[in-house]
């Protein structure tokens, strides 16, 4: 860090990617802006939704495929007779998990409430704050394990900590449905990288 740097400001909630202790030792103040970003997250979890149900990149690959196609009503037949591997599914009826119910994770829930999927949110460490902004529709799992257990799709909306880090091991991801969709939109530390491998 040079020794120009006055303050350090992090858009966002975490901080674990600025080294705290060597600036506080240096009198660098940081401060963060949780909820700041809150927005564009949630547009970045609704195209993970998106893309993770409907195969849109399987499609735009295949379309690819046809590049070299001249004879334009082969091309047509062709295309037609495929597209229907790539239809997927539609998220409305689905199930969206929502594990941490802060800035981010309530407009989550809002957004996917609004597409027409049923919510189920954890977070142990809910504010008041963030209480009255949750709609009364998102259903509260009482564990973890629980949520894991009946969801379609699962975003993660969580700061790494010590009792967060590693917490999507081998566990949760056995108590999921096969088919089920994991969104990550937080930290990678948060899922036990070979555990998730193993998983798929």
């Amino acid at each position: 860090i040079p020794d120009s740097v006055l303050a350090i400001a992090r858009a966002g909630a975490g901080v674990n990617n600025i080294p705290v202790a060597e600036c506080t030792a240096r009198g660098i103040p940081v401060f963060n802006s949780p909820g700041a970003n809150a927005n564009a997250v949630k547009e970045l979890v609704a195209t993970g939704l998106l893309l993770g149900s409907r195969g849109v990149v399987e499609g735009l690959e295949y379309v690819h495929t046809l590049e070299g196609m001249s004879d334009e009503a082969e091309l047509n037949k062709t295309r037609e007779g495929q597209k229907k591997q790539f239809k997927g599914s539609e998220l409305v009826g689905k199930t969206l998990g929502v594990v941490g119910l802060g800035a981010i994770g309530s407009l989550v829930a809002e957004m996917a409430l609004t597409l027409g999927m049923e919510v189920v949110g954890y977070d142990p460490a809910l504010s008041v704050e963030a209480a009255w902004r949750l709609s009364s529709q998102v259903r509260k799992a009482d564990t973890l394990s629980a949520l894991f257990a009946r969801c379609d799709y699962i975003s993660l909306h969580l700061p790494v900590l010590e009792s967060t880090r590693g917490l999507v091991n081998s566990e949760l991801l056995n108590a999921m449905q096969a088919g089920t969709c994991l969104l990550n939109f937080a930290r990678q530390e948060i899922v036990e990288e070979g555990s998730l491998l193993e998983a798929l």
